[in-house]
């Protein structure tokens, strides 16, 4: 899984389309529209778990950076209709989300994908082990894509009044999580045995690991009432089955 930065062709599309987007929903008179974000919007350095009003308070992970910025710009926009013109402009900022219909590419995927990957093909070759980028120390919080989409449902039925109540015209946007974390060796050792893998895990800490730990603040959240469904595990054997019935497509490379 690859630790570059996003090429500048990506960067400028994602800006382009959901300013596009943003601006003719108001255009068009369309009072209330959901913006989807990322977690990497929040600075690399940072107490944890990550509040909402953390945003913009220290630096961005670099390697992330251009991307945070154009997510950060969707917030913003979004807070800067509903302050200006009265919509209902809402933003949820999910963590790191994994499920069917991945990409698992092995050097420009994400890591759930990327270690599926890779461990599919030492089990089917036979390989004794399969190295790791880093230490496989950090660790991370992941949610399954299916209950995010449950969560957008969730927050964009959430009546206007009992919204405003929980956020704010300069911090309106809402974290979306699972609160769970995990170090990434432990992520790697239940992937291996969903794909049935038993040779030994190797990790090359030569390679860079990126923030040592990034969980999400989800109290707002929880509060209104939202909790996710799918357990790691669950998500992970249905994550496999849906990259076995996909061996033959673009998204394996």
């Amino acid at each position: 899984y690859s630790n570059s930065s996003y090429p500048a062709e990506f960067i400028y599309e994602n800006l382009m389309i959901q300013s596009n987007i943003i601006h003719g929903s108001h255009l068009a008179d369309v009072n209330k529209l959901l913006f989807l974000g990322s977690s990497c919007i929040y600075p690399k350095d940072f107490d944890q778990p990550i509040k909402e009003t953390d945003l913009l308070s220290g630096k961005l992970e670099l390697t992330n950076e251009p991307y945070a910025i154009a997510k950060i710009a969707g917030i913003k926009m979004c807070e800067s209709y509903n302050r200006q013109y009265g919509r209902d402009f809402r933003s949820i900022m999910p963590t790191n989300l994994y499920g069917p219909g991945d990409n698992y590419h092995l050097e420009n995927s994400h890591v759930i994908p990327a270690l599926i990957h890779k461990f599919h093909i030492a089990k089917v070759k036979s390989k004794k082990s399969v190295t790791i980028w880093g230490s496989g120390k950090p660790f991370r919080e992941f949610l399954y894509v299916d209950d995010l989409a449950d969560a957008a449902l969730f927050v964009n039925g959430i009546c206007h009044n009992i919204w405003n109540e929980h956020v704010t015209p300069f911090s309106s946007h809402l974290n979306v999580g699972s609160g769970v974390e995990l170090s990434i060796k432990e992520l790697a050792n239940i992937i291996s045995k969903i794909v049935g893998f038993s040779g030994e895990i190797k990790f090359d800490q030569t390679k860079p690991d990126g923030v040592k730990r990034k969980l999400l603040n989800i109290e707002i959240l929880s509060k209104l009432g939202w909790r996710y469904q799918t357990s790691l595990e669950q998500g992970l054997i249905k994550t496999y089955a849906d990259f076995l019935s996909n061996l033959h497509s673009n998204r394996m490379s």
